[in-house]
């Protein structure tokens, strides 16, 4: 059973004619937005990026020359999936294509009022993250009660 409830904008569309895509400038739209006081759901001008991200947030940083995109996704996909919103509230794929950045693949660890934490670093730690150390550190920061099921780590008990 999830605990996520369903969104009602993913129900099926209705069988009325769609509406039509309007291209606009930035400029019109940047206009558009300023002389409008009312939000629509279904117009672009009125649609306000989140800045700064949400926290907890989480970014991976990959290096693209080395074709880490993919490991990145999964990643991130396996994070979202053990940590629904709110536990984690966003998480950023950063692709880095320089000399500076080669090989890089690092995860970083956003939370309210405090500069992001490293969890990950391929080069300091010897190789990629296993996903069940990488939730363990993402969850002891973002939910220490919350339990990780058959990937947690086993609690040495005093005999």
């Amino acid at each position: 059973m999830s605990n996520t409830q369903e969104c009602v904008d993913c129900q099926p569309e209705s069988t009325e004619a769609p509406q039509e895509t309007v291209d606009i400038s930035s400029r019109e739209l940047a206009h558009q937005v300023e002389s409008e006081t009312v939000a629509d759901p279904l117009n672009p001008a009125t649609f306000i990026p989140p800045s700064p991200l949400p926290t907890p947030s989480i970014t991976v940083e990959f290096c693209d020359r080395c074709r880490w995109q993919h490991r990145a996704t999964w990643v991130s996909t396996e994070l979202m999936l053990t940590f629904p919103t709110p536990a984690i509230k966003a998480i950023t794929l950063l692709p880095l294509n320089s000399e500076e950045t080669g090989g890089r693949f690092r995860v970083w660890l956003g939370l309210p009022e405090q500069p992001p934490r490293l969890i990950w670093d391929r080069k300091v730690e010897g190789g990629f993250p296993e996903l069940k150390i990488l939730k363990q550190r993402i969850r002891d920061n973002v939910q220490p009660g919350k339990s990780l099921g058959h990937s947690d780590k086993k609690i040495e008990t005093a005999a």
